[in-house]
Formats: structure tokens, sequence, C-alpha cells
């Protein structure tokens, strides 16, 4: 007792409060605070290295293949270098040196069987711009280790017709760097012109911008269905006795029980055209047997079936915030004389927007992106630009162009994302 009056009289006189240890006793509060930090920072460790490894790093390597190709330089890297000072306006191709480089380049990729540098690589890309070209840098691979030491230009021209084509030089000088926009270019229906001006892609050949306008448009409808769907059933569950209300919610989660390649395929026998709800259709007389209507390998086969498939992803946010609308605020509003769609409208429908809202931007965000259903649903109408970036990804294997597209889609998806926390409130939502 005598110590610890000294201590505080002593830690008075100086101006400093200090614990019992004698520490003072700011900076041993800041020690703890420290501490607690750092053990904080250690328990969120794992989630903080898993979100790192299978979120931000994927992301990011999608970002830089979008931009980078390097099969220009790993292929021929000394042509890559010298032919920067080639100025096209001035010559119509190459010097005679730049063109010996070439070749020499070329000899030398031909013996080479390491990963990324094949001669295969170069082809690949140059035709990626100039289709029908990937067969003459293979061919000519092969036979210019015999050219003589002399006319390289000469010898490599008169092997095809295409090596005097002033462009294919020009795409060449273009595409030596190791950084490009010219996938993003192509992502948008765009192309070089023969003066390395960006110009409009042929109708015919203009296809990504239509199909990210209709994944937007799909996405749009089939958010807006699950909407409409959606409210009158999470009211139902909302206000129904407790028994009843979790049968109901079991019949919406039971579709989760069951596969989504089941799911997705159980609607092709529905749908299709002697299907289940034709059959029914012709029954009823609303259609005749020969003019059953197609529901399948369209865009109404992707609207149905994906509805169907999200349709919980809207129910569950607009029951978990309907549920707490106490009931008592509709028939105040009736008892002081509003009619029960007057009531709805100005008392209980605004409470339910924090739902609403994390409900659409679930299913649009789900929809945008959706893969599987569209792929077997879908047909030609019905396919999503997911689809397309899956086809670079498995069939053109363009992968910096998928990278392309998908770096787009994303950026589409913070836009909306952005323009939904103007609008709305990302604070309003409300997800349970």
């Amino acid at each position: 007792m005598v110590a610890s009056a000294s201590s505080i009289e002593s830690s008075s006189t100086s101006g400093v409060i200090v614990a019992e240890d004698g520490i003072p006793l700011k900076a041993k509060l800041a020690r703890t605070t420290r501490r607690t930090r750092l053990r904080a920072l250690l328990l969120t460790m794992p989630l903080l290295l898993f979100l790192v490894i299978t979120f931000v790093i994927p992301i990011g390597q999608m970002l830089l293949r979008s931009v980078n190709h390097t099969a220009v330089v790993n292929v021929v890297p000394n042509f890559a270098v010298a032919i920067q000072d080639w100025d096209e306006n001035d010559s119509e191709y190459p010097s005679e040196e730049l063109i010996k480089i070439f070749v020499q380049d070329l000899a030398r990729a031909r013996k080479v069987r390491e990963v990324g540098k094949t001669v295969g690589n170069l082809a690949v890309r140059v035709n990626y711009e100039i289709p029908g070209t990937a067969s003459i840098f293979k061919s000519a691979a092969r036979k210019v280790g015999k050219f003589e030491d002399e006319n390289y230009r000469e010898q490599l021209f008169a092997l095809h017709k295409k090596w005097q084509n002033p462009n294919l030089w020009r795409t060449l000088k273009r595409i030596s760097h190791a950084y490009t926009p010219s996938f993003y270019v192509a992502a948008i229906d765009r192309q070089y012109d023969e003066q390395g001006n960006i110009v409009k892609k042929p109708e015919k050949l203009s296809i990504y911008v239509d199909i990210f306008l209709r994944t937007l448009w799909l996405s749009a409808v089939i958010t807006g269905i699950c909407l409409l769907l959606a409210f009158p059933i999470s009211f139902l569950m909302s206000v129904l006795p407790l028994k009843t209300s979790n049968l109901l919610m079991i019949m919406v989660l039971l579709p989760f029980w069951t596969s989504l390649l089941v799911r997705t395929t159980a609607w092709i026998a529905i749908l299709q055209s002697q299907g289940v709800i034709n059959n029914i259709l012709v029954w009823l007389g609303v259609f005749g047997d020969e003019s059953r209507p197609q529901m399948i390998y369209n865009q109404t086969g992707t609207i149905i079936t994906m509805v169907h498939i999200l349709l919980p992803f809207m129910v569950l946010p607009l029951f978990s915030v309907m549920k707490t609308i106490p009931p008592s605020y509709m028939r105040a509003a009736r008892s002081m004389g509003g009619s029960w769609l007057y009531s709805f409208y100005r008392i209980y429908l605004p409470q339910t927007v924090p739902g609403i809202a994390a409900g659409t931007l679930l299913v649009f965000i789900l929809a945008i992106g959706y893969y599987i259903t569209p792929a077997i649903v879908g047909g030609q109408d019905g396919l999503l630009i997911s689809n397309l970036i899956a086809g670079h990804m498995q069939q053109s294997l363009n992968w910096s162009l998928a990278a392309a597209l998908g770096s787009i889609l994303l950026v589409i998806v913070l836009f909306l994302y952005w323009l939904y926390n103007k609008f709305v409130g990302v604070d309003n939502l409300k997800f349970g």
C-alpha cells in the first residue's frame, strides 16, 4: 500500500502516469494495442492468403495476359529489336539486312523446342492479326536453312506471294513489342488497317459488342423476372406460420440439392418441341401440332432455365428482409384509412428496398457471368460472352483475347456496381 502510494506520488510529481511495473501507461497501452492488432492480423492471414492466391493473382494474370504476348520477341528476338528502326513510310519492305536477320532468327527458331519459343507460336500470333498466314511461317522455317548467303529478300519472297504483302511486315513491326493493345482492339470489334489505323471491322466479323449487349440485356431480363416471381413468394413466406414457412423454404432450397448440370439438361426434355410444355399447349389447343413453338436452343430457353436456377438467390435476400418487417405497420396504415395497395406502396415496399437491392445485384452478377446453362440450352442465339471467352480458352487457344474479353467484362461489372452504389447505396444491401 505504501509502495503503491509512493508510485502514484512519484508519477504525479513527474507528470507521467506509470503502471505498477514502472512502464509509462501510454506506452503500455500502445504496446497492448499493437499486440492485439498483430493477433488479429495473424488470425485473418489464412483468409487473406486464400483471397490473394485464388482471386487477386488470377485477376492480375488475366489483366497482364490481355496486353502481353511475347511470341515475336521470343521466336525472332533480334528481328523484333531491329525492325523498330524501319520506317514503313519510306520503304515498302524492310531492308535486305533486316530480312537477313529475320531469316537467321527463323532458322534458329526451327531448331528450338523450348515452350513458347517455337515457330508455331510466331505463326499463331501473326495469324491472329492476318488470318491465313500461319502456314507460310511454318513452311519458311523448314526452308530458310537452305538459303544462299545473299539476296535473302528475293529468296524469301519466292517461297510464297504472301511474303510480298507490305501489310505483313507492318504487322510484324507492330506486334514485335511484348505489350500490345491489339487484343482489346479485337475485343471491341475493331482492327488495324494497312496504314496502322484502328478501324471498325466488317459487319459480318463484328460479334463481340453485340454479344456484350446481349449478355447485359438477358441478365437484366432474368433479374427482372426473378424479382417479379420472388417478391410474392418471399412475402408469403414472411407472413405464414413458421411451420408452413419452413416447408416453403425447403421447397425453395430443394433445387440446390440437385446437380446444376442435371437441372439444366432436365429443361431440354421439358422445353423441346415434343416436350411436356409443348404437349400441354397442343392439348389445350393453344398451338397446332405443326406449329409448336421453339423454346429451346435460343434466348427463350436461356431465360427460362436461368430464372429457375437463379430464383433462390433472389428469394433468400428478400425473405430475410421481409421477415424483420412487423405486420403491425400495415395494420396501422389500414386503420388510418389507407387502402391495402396504398399502404403496401407507401409503408411496406420501401422497407424491402435493401432485400431488393441485394437480390438484384446478386442475381445480375451471377447471370452476367453464367456459362454452363447458356452453353447447353442457349443455342446460337442464347450464348453469352462467357461462352465466347471459354471458346477462346479451349478451342482457338487465343488466351490473350479471352483475357481481354474477361477484363472488359470485369470493368463493366465494376462500373455497374459503382452505379448501383451511387443510386442505391451498397450500405443498404442486406443478404440475411
